[in-house]
């Protein structure tokens, strides 16, 4: 990870597209500052296009696609996504499942919720569960006392056992059935949605980010960008981000975004 002031101004300024994680990375101890608001309202009017990559339940997603300034949002680690036509007024839905194997995949995650819950003191699902489609998100710092690393690793675990992908981000660990995650249904969301092959313009393309589950995304493109609290999880992370900011959180957002604002001025 390098500095994010060595960003070369020639690369930034090719950036056409900016996906972002949301938990710790817009947000800062749990809210959203105005000044990452606004820095993501700035990429879009500055013609760069804005997209939400996280591992929050549709029930936010729905929302998130509707009022802030994003083409659209991936949701629950690459379950889905859902993008807004504002002209249609219509919700434009994707899956990855469809709603008879997603029901399927709610009876196998009920019982790794009981193991969970029997096995790892101190461990809570979600508060935001009940608004999810697709995924189990186990809560080990959010609105319960931080887990050690030692039973977040347990959690993973527990998952694993029962057949199902797992993730740790900075506050949860999702787990699902599903060959997918954020990277491949941002495939599906560029060209179906934003018209491009992200494969062919990975370059033109940067991700921030600030966890585990965003390794897939930081191995893939040139271009990630790190918040510096991502320096928290670099020995739990199979791929890191090229570039770090020097802030945390949304500051670090902010930054990210006034580098390649700038390079286009």
């Amino acid at each position: 990870m390098r500095p994010l002031a060595e960003f070369p101004v020639k690369d930034a300024a090719k950036v056409t597209t900016v996906f972002t994680d949301i938990d710790d990375t817009l947000t800062t101890d749990g809210n959203l500052p105005a000044a990452a608001y606004a820095a993501l309202e700035n990429l879009r009017d500055a013609g760069i296009q804005v997209a939400a990559i996280t591992g929050r339940p549709a029930g936010w997603c729905d929302m998130i696609a509707r009022f802030w300034p994003v083409a659209g949002v991936v949701g629950e680690n690459g379950a889905f996504y859902f993008a807004y036509d504002h002209g249609k007024r219509k919700m434009r839905r994707a899956y990855f499942a469809d709603a008879e194997t997603r029901a399927i995949n709610a009876q196998k995650l009920d019982r790794i919720r009981t193991r969970v819950l029997a096995e790892v003191a101190g461990a809570a699902i979600s508060a935001d569960q009940a608004y999810r489609e697709a995924d189990l998100a186990v809560d080990f710092c959010e609105d319960v006392p931080p887990l050690d690393e030692r039973a977040i690793t347990r959690i993973k675990q527990i998952f694993e056992e029962e057949g199902a992908v797992a993730k740790i981000s900075s506050i949860h660990v999702n787990g699902w059935f599903g060959d997918y995650d954020k990277l491949s249904m941002s495939r599906r969301f560029s060209a179906e949605v934003l018209g491009f092959d992200m494969d062919a313009q990975k370059h033109n393309f940067v991700f921030c980010g600030d966890s585990p589950n965003d390794a897939p995304m930081f191995g893939f493109f040139p271009n990630a960008c790190g918040v510096a609290n991502v320096l928290d999880f670099q020995n739990q992370m199979e791929a890191t981000p090229s570039w770090i900011s020097t802030q945390k959180g949304g500051a670090g957002f902010v930054e990210i975004a006034d580098v390649l604002l700038s390079a286009r001025k």
